[in-house]
């Protein structure tokens, strides 16, 4: 039997016409709610489509199409105002079924995955939980992992480290949840998982760190979007791991570890931690990423993103005819009634800008019009007067690309202090000098952990450790200098761990003590990059991480 998208072309005509009548009864419902026929009427037609789509064998179609069904038969003749989300769910998942199937009809590619917002728009209008991103994902979940042992530790050390690990995942977990410094907040996540991964490798409950650091290596590997359900998935791997340190006999749900390795397979990672992960569950690049289902998504939802195309380009339009009789003007060359037309094309672009959102844009236009009015052909406007009103236009142009874009619809003005120029230009160079010696203060902890991580491979060779401690002093000067004292004390304790415990004793630290060490220069590391340097006063619980982590050390903490 022929099915699927090459057999919807059999029946695609008939198909697009029930559909049609059932969009058109449901419009007809919305305007006359107690037409109790118009909704019969619409469900016998959506019943007609989800039998059509399950002959084809259309899955994702069929079930974007029972959805709508369930919801509609849900609804009441008579429905008030409390039905009006679930009405514009249903009328936008019935556009996106028939954006699908027009798409399916020319391109012959089935991509359900596509059709998961609008079911999930549906069934949270229906106080339904949302299907999982990885619902038509499918893979064997049974297979083992290769050998691996924990390190011997007591087991009230290891509980007292898996702690502090699952605060520095949670430290991660809040700027990913906020967005702020995304990929610095994903690899504190990586690194506590992979060390909680390493504490209890050796256990079943060990399993979900193992899949949960590769899942987390390929949201910040592969640039996967911050969606909500990604925040929301993380967040529930925290719930987890406070589930799993209570419970030696911990087992994690079956429906989150296939969710985290869906998103090994949508990343197609080449990092470490994922690319084993692939060899083990045998998984196979998606034939689609994060970005193009977000783009085609946007386009099935549309017209907004191609209508605001459109929209722009007509905006270009005339903006070039407003450059040309600047161009005109500037080189006394006027036309009969061009400055007539110039306020009238400025006056409806003005108009046109604020109507779309772009509000300082079209402030940009408006403030010029009653000067361009004063302007009579007998007498030229100045030079000035021109560039100004050219300035606007470029200005203009520039926030109209973000129309395409779909970037911000709007510029946030820029407060301006009363500054003097040289107050200023004195500020602007004391944030770059800032910026300087806190890049450098980045390169300094991440030499410092490669020399650890090349003096733990060479076995305790201390000449890779020859310089970390000079480096660190250096850091600790350069954070003194920007008046962050405990951060600078946190560091200064890191290089006399260096020096005194690894290169002037006889005996290499143990591996757990040097892991230690590197998450102490870890939650530094984040601190820097997080931006807690220009913003003191975020992130004092990453320091307090840090500080736990170089007790554990046995090294003292300056007050």
């Amino acid at each position: 039997m022929v099915s699927g998208a090459t057999s919807l072309n059999l029946v695609r005509d008939e198909l697009f016409n029930t559909m049609e009548e059932a969009e058109r009864s449901l419009e007809q419902f919305i305007v006359e709610r107690h037409n109790g026929s118009l909704l019969q009427q619409a469900v016998e037609s959506l019943q007609q489509v989800r039998g059509t789509l399950n002959l084809i064998e259309l899955a994702g179609a069929e079930l974007l199409a029972q959805e709508v069904l369930d919801q509609a038969t849900d609804i009441p003749a008579g429905a008030g105002e409390e039905r009006d989300v679930q009405l514009a769910a249903l009328s936008n998942a019935l556009h996106v079924l028939r954006r699908y199937l027009e798409s399916l009809d020319v391109h012959r590619q089935e991509m359900p995955e596509l059709l998961l917002p609008a079911i999930n728009d549906l069934r949270q209008a229906g106080s339904q939980p949302p299907l999982p991103e990885s619902f038509f994902f499918s893979l064997r979940l049974d297979q083992a992992r290769p050998q691996s042992s924990a390190p011997a530790v007591d087991e009230a050390t290891r509980q007292v480290q898996a702690r502090r690990l699952r605060h520095m995942y949670q430290l991660g977990l809040l700027g990913f949840v906020r967005e702020q410094n995304t990929q610095a907040s994903l690899k504190l996540m990586v690194r506590a998982m992979a060390r909680l991964d390493s504490l209890f490798a050796s256990e079943a409950r060990g399993r979900m760190c193992w899949i949960g650091a590769a899942a987390i290596e390929s949201q910040a590997d592969g640039q996967l979007l911050p969606r909500k359900s990604r925040k929301q998935l993380f967040l529930r791997l925290d719930r987890e791991l406070k589930l799993m340190l209570g419970n030696p006999h911990y087992e994690a749900p079956r429906s989150l570890l296939k969710e985290l390795l869906y998103l090994v397979a949508l990343a197609d990672s080449h990092g470490p931690l994922a690319s084993a992960m692939r060899e083990v569950f045998g998984l196979t690049p998606l034939p689609f990423t994060d970005h193009l289902l977000e783009e085609e998504y946007q386009r099935l939802a549309g017209p907004g993103q191609a209508v605001m195309r459109s929209l722009s380009t007509a905006i270009r339009e005339e903006l070039t005819s407003v450059k040309d009789m600047l161009d005109l003007l500037e080189r006394g060359t006027l036309q009969e009634d061009t400055l007539g037309t110039l306020h009238a094309l400025l006056g409806k672009l003005a108009k046109t800008l604020s109507m779309v959102g772009l509000s300082s844009a079209g402030n940009a236009l408006s403030v010029q019009l009653p000067q361009v009015a004063a302007w009579n052909d007998s007498e030229p406007p100045a030079l000035e007067q021109l560039h100004k009103l050219a300035d606007a236009v470029l200005y203009v142009e520039g926030m109209v690309a973000s129309l395409e874009s779909g970037s911000r619809r709007d510029a946030q003005p820029v407060p301006s202090a009363a500054l003097s120029d040289a107050e200023s230009f004195a500020l602007h160079q004391l944030n770059e000098a800032r910026i300087v010696v806190v890049g450098e203060a980045q390169a300094g902890l991440a030499l410092a952990k490669r020399a650890i991580t090349a003096y733990l491979e060479s076995a305790g060779d201390k000449m890779h450790l020859a310089n970390v401690p000079f480096s660190l002093q250096a850091v600790r000067g350069g954070l003194w200098f920007l008046e962050q004292r405990r951060a600078a004390a946190l560091v200064g304790a890191c290089a006399e761990y260096i020096q005194t415990r690894m290169l002037d004793a006889a005996q290499m630290p143990s591996e757990q003590m040097l892991e230690t060490l590197a998450d102490a220069l870890s939650s530094l590391e984040y601190y820097l990059e997080a931006g807690a340097v220009l913003r003191p006063e975020t992130q004092p619980s990453v320091l307090d991480l840090a500080e736990d982590s170089i007790r554990a050390l046995g090294m003292p903490v300056a007050a």
